[in-house]
């Protein structure tokens, strides 16, 4: 019997591209000059150091990039600054509170650092889950299992008794297939699942047909 249900944060129930949208042209403009070269250039420089890092520790937290090139940014600032930029996708508030009244346990596994917190508090989501586990709780990123088990530990659930949703096949789906979660893999823009998701939806409407079968 399913107890709790567990969301990674980026792409699943918010986004935070119009922020990044938003600052990266500062960050460009910034190392420009820093380095005497044109914004181009100085975004091919960010960028590349963000691509050389893909799925590592440091690759979920743009502050790391920002202290890599000296830059006088700090993300919480930004996100406290411009919190109208993180847009929560209009399924999530619905969805989480038709789970709140199955009474279902709702947490939240993210790789980033602890200012996802922040992020939540900013769209009003973070009264709904009874666990936030970010990285620097833990130490680690998903698909590491110990990220998982300290939500699952958290909220009081077994791995059979919890389904992880989340819009990537390596961390979330893998990672949470690994510890004995059932997975719901949210491809909001659709593409291959490679039939490695337990389930596949477009939107987070359709866990509540999900959870009649699982």
């Amino acid at each position: 019997m399913i107890k709790a249900v567990l969301f990674d944060i980026d792409h699943t129930l918010l986004t935070e591209m119009p922020l990044i949208q938003l600052f990266l042209p500062q960050v460009y403009e910034k190392l420009s000059k820093k380095f005497g070269i044109n914004k181009e250039e100085a975004r091919d420089k960010f960028l590349g150091e963000i691509l050389a890092r893909r799925e590592t520790y440091e690759w979920h937290d743009w502050n790391f990039f920002f202290r890599l090139f000296d830059l006088d940014l700090r993300y919480e600032d930004l996100l406290r600054r411009y919190p109208h930029k993180l847009h929560v996708y209009p399924d999530t508030v619905p969805t989480l509170e038709w789970l709140k009244e199955k009474g279902l346990k709702l947490g939240v596994v993210t790789s980033g650092p602890a200012y996802q917190r922040l992020k939540l508090e900013l769209t009003g989501l973070e009264g709904y889950f009874d666990a936030v586990v970010t990285r620097d709780d833990v130490g680690a990123i998903k698909p590491e299992p110990k990220i998982f088990l300290r939500a699952l530990e958290e909220l009081g659930v077994s791995p059979r008794e919890a389904v992880m949703v989340g819009d990537s096949l390596r961390q979330d789906i893998y990672g949470g297939k690994n510890v004995g979660m059932k997975t719901v893999w949210i491809a909001r823009d659709g593409g291959e699942d490679f039939h490695f998701p337990d389930f596949k939806i477009r939107t987070l409407h359709e866990l509540r047909k999900v959870l009649e079968v699982v």
